[in-house]
């Protein structure tokens, strides 16, 4: 039987995660999350779908791992058909948080090449977590597809990924290093390369000798000994 305190309690926090107050928001998620109840997994799935800041959407994903999965994972993953970019996004980070590999033939492929970068970056992201080793070449030519998109952070995203995903992602990236007629794509798939061969290196140094290599070639300028060996450091 409810009691009327915790009906007080359940009142506050739904109230509270409705409050024009961030710092209230906050709040009102860490109390969901500390104690759960089935009665917040909708409004905590609703908020995470139009919440304007991070540390609050991060909250509110973490109060929705703290319930039962039978009750979240069927209602976070409707959200993944949502019209809104930002509810498509944080619903993917919330099943990367969950875990449940369980859950990947139920992810829509389209979110890898959605139009919002924010959102094919978190289902990169997921992708890696979720999507099974016997997957992962399918997976692989899914993610090498989207090379040359967007700017240096989707970039980097797109070669942190590509990377995880190891073995069966080596053929398909090299293909598009050393062939491709678009001077962009060529030229982040070679930023891949360089980025899985050596890590310290850092993505902006890669991304500068990938422009390099496609400018000039892998020797450098006519005349120029061991111009590119930098690449193969």
């Amino acid at each position: 039987m409810t009691t009327p305190k915790a009906e007080t309690t359940t009142s506050r926090v739904l109230a509270g995660l409705r409050h024009d107050d961030s710092s209230v928001r906050l709040r009102a998620a860490l109390a969901a999350g500390s104690d759960p109840d089935p009665g917040f997994v909708e409004p905590l799935v609703e908020r995470c779908g139009v919440e304007p800041v991070f540390h609050v959407r991060d909250m509110l994903t973490w109060a929705l791992t703290r319930h039962p999965e039978t009750v979240t994972v069927p209602r976070v993953l409707a959200e993944l058909r949502s019209p809104d970019a930002r509810a498509r996004s944080q619903a993917l980070h919330t099943l990367s948080k969950i875990g449940d590999r369980g859950v990947w033939p139920a992810v829509p492929r389209p979110l890898l090449t959605d139009p919002d970068d924010e959102v094919a970056r978190t289902a990169w992201r997921t992708a890696v977590l979720l999507a099974p080793e016997d997957e992962a070449a399918e997976l692989s030519r899914a993610l090498v597809s989207q090379l040359g998109r967007g700017e240096r952070e989707t970039q980097l995203s797109l070669s942190r990924a590509l990377i995880e995903l190891g073995g069966p992602a080596v053929p398909p990236v090299r293909a598009v290093a050393e062939g491709h007629p678009d001077p962009r794509v060529r030229a982040h798939a070679l930023a891949t390369e360089q980025l899985r061969r050596d890590p310290e290196a850092g993505f902006a140094y890669a991304v500068e000798e990938a422009k390099r290599v496609v400018s000039l070639g892998p020797d450098g300028p006519p005349g120029e000994e061991g111009g590119g060996r930098g690449a193969d450091r």
